[in-house]
């Protein structure tokens, strides 16, 4: 992505590796903004002037803000161009294979999450809502990255990179090792979910919100 980037504010926690077909995929949907805001935590006031950049972008951080409508609201306002926030689809989340080992993680990421149509309601004007294809070699750390490596999981490091995993209790962790092991070698998560591990994307509750004025 060619655009100048303006951090609006320094990203907290585990540092991610951005895959860069997902990146391009941004890139794309920012559409040839130049001075582009990046929006992750945020205050409910922005120090900048109505209309100040091309275009703005949230990735993964509208679900960690205390009040989203008026965060988005005041991305609106600072922005003339396109306004892009990767997020997941609540209503998608538990559909995927994770559900049968850590259902709680899964309710953790649905409750957190807002609702697209919220999101493209607090931003207004035109809005489109994308999904955002999940390649299997995919570098960057969430769950759904590892639709089709379910063993890379199992590595506490993977999971500590997904927020939603600190709010489950040490029994949930284990019971996930003990039962996805168990699956593994036995075949079982293979007999229903192998197809995955040759799958070139996984379309799953990644969406880009995509908003004009």
């Amino acid at each position: 992505m060619d655009a100048l980037i303006h951090d609006a504010d320094t990203a907290v926690g585990i540092r991610r590796r951005p895959d860069t077909r997902i990146a391009g995929f941004i890139a794309r949907a920012l559409d040839g903004a130049d001075a582009v805001l990046n929006v992750d935590a945020l205050t409910e006031e922005l120090p900048f002037a109505d209309g100040a950049f091309d275009g703005a972008m949230s990735l993964f951080g509208v679900h960690q803000w205390g009040d989203v409508a008026a965060g988005l609201r005041e991305v609106r306002r600072v922005t003339r161009g396109p306004v892009v926030v990767v997020t997941c689809d609540p209503k998608l989340v538990r559909d995927f294979w994770l559900s049968a080992y850590a259902p709680e993680v899964l309710d953790i990421e649905a409750r957190r999450h807002p609702p697209v149509e919220d999101i493209a309601a607090a931003l207004g004007g035109a809005s489109s809502v994308h999904t955002v294809p999940i390649p299997l070699d995919c570098t960057d750390a969430f769950n759904e990255a590892y639709y089709g490596r379910p063993e890379l999981l199992l590595d506490p490091a993977a999971r500590q990179a997904g927020s939603a995993w600190s709010f489950v209790d040490d029994g949930v962790r284990e019971r996930f090792d003990e039962s996805l092991r168990r699956d593994l070698a036995s075949g079982v998560w293979d007999a229903r979910y192998g197809h995955l591990r040759t799958r070139a994307t996984y379309e799953g509750s990644l969406v880009i919100v995509r908003a004009t004025s």
